[in-house]
């Protein structure tokens, strides 16, 4: 059974930094788009960074110049890096794995990050 699993999240004050990591089994992830996602409390799900099979990434317009998403095909892992992190950046994150070709999707189960003074 294909799992991802995200690690890295935690409580930070603001300006501080964590970095997010979305581990892979039984999945290669080298031909998949990877993303990272976030929910926050009474709000949408929103897309936060995407890193497709090329490396051509994309950021929600918020967190750019802050995030930075990679993949380490070889060890099938995708990171996050958040910088100068906000008040406004806490929410649960989770990592998606998409085949753009069939469509199918994997879900990690999230990790939460919170930010405050």
């Amino acid at each position: 059974q294909v799992q991802l699993v995200e690690s890295g999240g935690g409580s930070v004050q603001p300006g501080e930094s964590l970095r997010l990591s979305c581990a892979a089994s039984r999945l290669t992830i080298e031909p998949y788009v990877m993303s990272w996602w976030r929910q926050a409390p009474e709000k949408e799900r929103e897309l936060v960074a995407t890193i497709d099979y090329d490396g051509t990434t994309d950021y929600l317009v918020s967190v750019k110049g802050r995030f930075t998403i990679s993949r380490d095909n070889a060890n099938n892992i995708v990171y996050l890096q958040m910088n100068s992190l906000r008040p406004e950046d806490t929410a649960t994150y989770s990592c998606k794995a998409s085949d753009r070709f069939s469509g199918l999707e994997y879900w990690g189960q999230g990790t939460q990050v919170t930010v405050s003074s």
